[in-house]
């Protein structure tokens, strides 16, 4: 041990803590059943979190001061993290992994490889190196690659979100359900992972260099991200993420009176009060009215302007006003789920979109007698 001693001081119990119960949270992620995919690449950030945090863990107790040979020693592969992260939310919404993704891995296993590499070469060459060309060039050509890297995979997440909030809204009446909350929490997760980077490595070129000790809150920041990943992951592993199913072909563009169609559908969806069903979907829907997906999605778009899930939303939102217009005492929610709804902020957003008030008020007005007719063109306003 050349005579140095280990000290296992605060920060050694604070990120060793953490590695471990990272990798317990990635035993407990990996186990569960639903979303079995995403769940497994979320393990697999966890164990790479923890990774990460190893070299300082034990280097903050002195074990490279004692054992040169672990210098390089391949625990930590930050170039994993965010295409991990970015598979993660891609398996939620699809329910697969990226095309292609052994090619994102590449970045991170040409890391691991050189780790490898230099991990493998006698003593003094590895010291020379790791002091030398190593922290010269090498270590800041993998700093720049990481930034790059995370910036490029949170805009690619961002564009997920964006994209499968939009083909929820054209394919069912519960978006409100799936779409914004954990996706949002993940991508947040990965820019705070962007923005810690950023600022250590930025402090680092600006001060000259900045000491082991200097980067304990980077790493203290990692784990901290790392276990609420960890604990809202396992929290949030049986969520359900249904995957919009595509449009069938659509008709030709010299097809028929979208407007007259889109009005036919809607006078038979009144009829029958399928808009009641919280779970009501397009594909359901579509073999109801004995017609396609695709012919269904475009009346609703060119006929009547707006997605399915303002249409159907905004058909519940006119069942309330209904029976508030009828003297209806009912709870304002009672009467929102009565109607369809599956949780409040969906139902009061609906109603303004129809109405241009929120629900209380429209009573309050109709019990005072003061509330004028409704705009038609409010529902045709898009969701």
């Amino acid at each position: 041990m050349d005579g140095a001693q280990l000290h296992f001081g605060w920060r050694v119990a604070l990120l060793a803590l953490c590695s471990v119960q990272l990798l317990a949270l990635a035993v407990a992620v990996s186990r569960q059943d639903a979303n079995r995919t995403a769940n497994r690449i979320l393990a697999a950030v966890l164990v790479v979190l923890s990774g990460v945090l190893t070299p300082y863990s034990i280097g903050f107790a002195g074990a490279y001061d004692a054992w040169r040979g672990l210098t390089f020693a391949p625990f930590a592969i930050p170039l994993a993290l965010p295409p991990l992260l970015f598979g993660y939310t891609h398996a939620l919404v699809r329910g697969r992994l990226p095309e292609r993704f052994g090619l994102h891995l590449v970045p991170p296993g040409l890391q691991l490889a050189y780790a490898l590499v230099c991990f493998a070469l006698p003593l003094d060459l590895k010291w020379d190196w790791y002091t030398g060309g190593h922290d010269r060039f090498v270590s800041p050509l993998f700093d720049i690659a990481l930034l790059v890297s995370l910036g490029l995979y949170a805009a690619a997440s961002l564009r997920r979100l964006r994209d499968y909030r939009r083909d929820l809204a054209e394919a069912r009446s519960d978006d409100d359900r799936f779409a914004a909350a954990w996706l949002s929490r993940v991508i947040v997760a990965l820019v705070a992972v962007l923005a810690i980077y950023a600022a250590f490595t930025v402090w680092d070129w600006i001060s000259g260099g900045i000491d082991y000790f200097q980067e304990t809150g980077l790493y203290l920041g990692l784990a901290g991200i790392g276990l609420y990943l960890g604990v809202e992951g396992w929290r949030h592993a049986a969520l359900r993420f249904p995957v919009p199913a595509a449009p069938s072909a659509l008709d030709p563009a010299t097809g028929p009176d979208w407007q007259a169609v889109a009005a036919d559908f809607d006078a038979r969806v009144r009829e029958a009060g399928w808009a009641r069903e919280p779970e009501l979907g397009l594909p359901v829907l579509a073999r109801r009215l004995a017609t396609n997906t695709g012919r269904l999605s475009r009346a609703i778009n060119q006929g009547l302007g707006m997605n399915f899930s303002a249409w159907i939303n905004g058909l519940r939102a006119e069942a309330v006003a209904a029976a508030l217009d009828a003297g209806s005492q009912d709870d304002l929610l009672t009467l929102a789920f009565d109607a369809g709804f599956s949780s409040k902020a969906s139902f009061n957003r609906a109603f303004h979109a129809r109405y241009g008030v929120a629900p209380s008020r429209y009573r309050r007005r109709v019990s005072d007698h003061e509330f004028p007719a409704p705009d038609a063109e409010l529902r045709r306003a898009p969701g």
